[in-house]
């Protein structure tokens, strides 16, 4: 299980990306990391997302308003938060640039990602019983196109594998069963996750798998 941080250091980062993302959009600046920045996040480097929600309530998923990040390692931890929040906050294609009056009504979620791992070429019909819901997170190549999918996803939707590596090539704007293509390239990593609870609230690390299992849980009681 991939766990390089502790919840103190998450909850760091978690902050710090609020931080980046309200003084960018209040001056236009990019902060640099603060001096009680814990020393592991300048040395570590591993890609890293940043997720922002519209607060929708405890208990509710949030609406979606900007996710970008760094698939691979481009910057340290720290300066990786720093940047795809500002990104995720204001490039996002998807969506239209955030004000800081939004900041008060959204939440924060930082995804910290182990290094991709690409599965064995050659037997893509083993690919759905390589890939882990709760665990894994899944990139999609193929020629010029790529998706990225977190492995948060999945279990929000409580996807099997099969409809996982199908929205995954969708991601990529492929067809949905791209994945069985020989010159199709199926990567997988982990990530660990801290999230606000609410805005500007607590933050806690997600636990992928126990998520799963309520998600199965209501699927099943409303079957």
């Amino acid at each position: 299980m991939f766990k390089p941080y502790s919840i103190e250091e998450g909850e760091f980062l978690v902050k710090l990306a609020r931080k980046a993302v309200y003084e960018y959009l209040r001056s236009g600046k990019v902060i640099q990391a603060p001096p009680d920045t814990p020393p592991k996040l300048f040395k570590d480097k591993y890609g890293v997302f940043t997720t922002i929600e519209v607060f929708m309530g405890r208990n509710r998923r949030g609406e979606l308003r900007g996710c970008i990040g760094f698939p691979q390692a481009v910057y340290n931890t720290v300066n990786g938060v720093i940047r795809s929040a500002i990104a995720a906050a204001t490039e996002d294609p998807r969506f239209e640039r955030m004000s800081t009056d939004e900041l008060n009504n959204v939440t924060f979620e930082i995804s910290v990602l182990s290094p991709l791992e690409l599965l064995e070429p050659g037997n893509p019909r083993s690919y759905p019983n390589k890939i882990v819901v709760g665990r894994h997170g899944i990139v999609i190549q193929k020629g010029y196109y790529s998706g990225l999918l977190l492995p948060q996803v999945p279990v929000e939707y409580c996807w099997d594998s099969l409809t996982f590596l199908n929205e995954g090539c969708m991601k990529a704007f492929l067809p949905p069963d791209c994945w069985l293509d020989e010159d199709t390239s199926v990567l997988v990593y982990e990530a660990q996750i801290f999230k606000e609870a609410e805005p500007n609230g607590e933050v806690i690390e997600r636990n992928l798998i126990e998520e799963l299992k309520g998600c199965k849980n209501d699927a099943a009681s409303k079957g």
